[in-house]
């Protein structure tokens, strides 16, 4: 087995800080399902735009308004404002790694879907 990436929100706007949530990462749910990630999966956090990283678990957000909101502990590390990735992680076994393509999400600076890796043709 293989850990491999499954799904990626690339360059995603922080939106809010919610200090006072008991933690996670509130993602539109647009966003989450284009990029193959479910409510309450671990995932990774790189913010762009002061080198912070954290694991956390998604939480579906209302779909459409491009809600990016980071709850708890990590509000001190993430600001509204702030550039992230957001990402997801999946064991895949050695016969299929081989052929893994995982779901990645690029936005605009609305948190948009302007285009996925499912639009491009992947060479290898």
């Amino acid at each position: 087995m293989r850990l491999m990436l499954s799904g990626k929100v690339h360059r995603a706007r922080v939106t809010e800080a919610n200090l006072d949530y008991e933690g996670s990462i509130t993602v539109d749910a647009e966003l989450l399902t284009a990029a193959d990630i479910v409510e309450y999966e671990q995932v990774h956090v790189l913010d762009v735009s002061n080198g912070a990283r954290l694991t956390t678990y998604a939480i579906r957000g209302k779909p459409g308004g491009g809600e990016v909101c980071i709850n708890g502990a990590a509000a001190h590390l993430v600001r509204p404002g702030d550039i992230v990735i957001i990402l997801a992680y999946r064991n895949v076994s050695d016969a299929d790694a081989a052929d893994w393509q995982p779901h990645l999400v690029y936005v605009d600076e609305q948190n948009r879907i302007v285009r996925t890796s499912r639009d491009m043709v992947l060479v290898h």
